[in-house]
């Protein structure tokens, strides 16, 4: 790699960097759609699993794994120690709501914990690319915003994808209305916030190679994210249609893949960085000359 004023690809965070994104944003929305709807204890556990996951990723791809605990000793500065932590928290509270079932009497406030400590974690993931002030698409403020709702409309969307052909997946319930109100909520705020973001970047000179990246995957992005948002407002006008049980597993895979294929290319593909900022290049055969010496003048300063 050859470093110098132009924006150049970052190679640091590859595909195992982008698995804990992925994986750890699906895994959250899915710990706070299961505690939405009282889902038991199956999704939280799968939801903590994805998270556990995606960290397994990164551990992979550190250059020291053995040295992994030493994320926990920066609480004060790191996002990433925090995102360490509550997800420590998420883990003991899915374990007492697991526990709690296996002894036939489950508690609702395991699950409320677990997906506040989900809406932390994700929270953490987009600070942790927001503090990367190299990368013009990750400093970018609304990155924050735009992965915690993409992460709750993936969890809602894997939510339906579990759901589908049971019981529960009938639109005609309380609890599959909800899901679906929330799931095009959660759709609508992420293609605002994703469009936003994207003005922001053009606004900010982004790089050229970077607004490619991410107009390629912006179309299957926003594609997607249209398309589930129109199922989910037929499931919501239209209950009684025939074969909406399919409506929502429908919307849910095209919410998961979009928010997945988008985080990917934003973590692998689109993290140019703004190079280096140097308003004087040397010119081989050329002296620099101070402007107050071009024409005799003495240098100025104390005589």
């Amino acid at each position: 790699m050859s470093y110098g004023p132009n924006p150049w690809l970052q190679r640091h965070w590859d595909a195992r960097a982008a698995a804990n994104f992925m994986a750890g944003g699906a895994g959250s929305g899915l710990v706070v759609a299961a505690a939405l709807a009282g889902s038991g204890a199956g999704p939280l556990v799968l939801g903590a699993l994805l998270v556990g996951l995606g960290l397994l990723a990164v551990w992979f791809e550190i250059g020291r794994p053995l040295r992994a605990l030493n994320v926990f000793r920066r609480p004060q500065s790191s996002w990433m120690t925090r995102e360490g932590g509550v997800a420590l928290v998420l883990f003991a509270a899915v374990a007492v709501a697991v526990a709690a079932a296996l002894a036939g009497s489950p508690a609702r406030w395991p699950a409320v914990v677990a997906a506040l400590a989900a809406l932390a974690f994700a929270w953490c993931q987009g600070r942790i690319l927001h503090a990367a002030k190299g990368i013009p698409a990750w400093r970018e403020p609304l990155i924050v915003p735009l992965v915690l709702s993409t992460a709750v409309a993936e969890g809602i969307g894997l939510w339906w994808l579990l759901r589908f052909g049971g019981a529960a997946a009938l639109p005609a319930s309380f609890t599959a209305a909800l899901m679906t109100a929330l799931l095009a909520a959660a759709l609508a705020v992420r293609l605002g916030v994703w469009l936003a973001w994207r003005r922001r970047l053009q606004a900010a000179r982004a790089a050229p190679r970077a607004l490619a990246a991410i107009d390629r995957a912006g179309r299957i992005f926003k594609g997607s994210t249209l398309a589930a948002l129109a199922l989910a407002v037929v499931a919501l006008l239209a209950p009684q249609a025939p074969g909406l049980a399919l409506i929502g597993p429908a919307a849910g895979a095209l919410a998961l893949a979009g928010g997945l294929w988008f985080k990917f290319t934003l973590i692998v593909r689109a993290a140019f960085n703004q190079g280096f900022a140097l308003p004087h290049l040397p010119v081989r055969g050329v002296a620099h000359v101070r402007p107050d010496l071009r024409r005799g003048e003495r240098p100025a300063g104390p005589r």
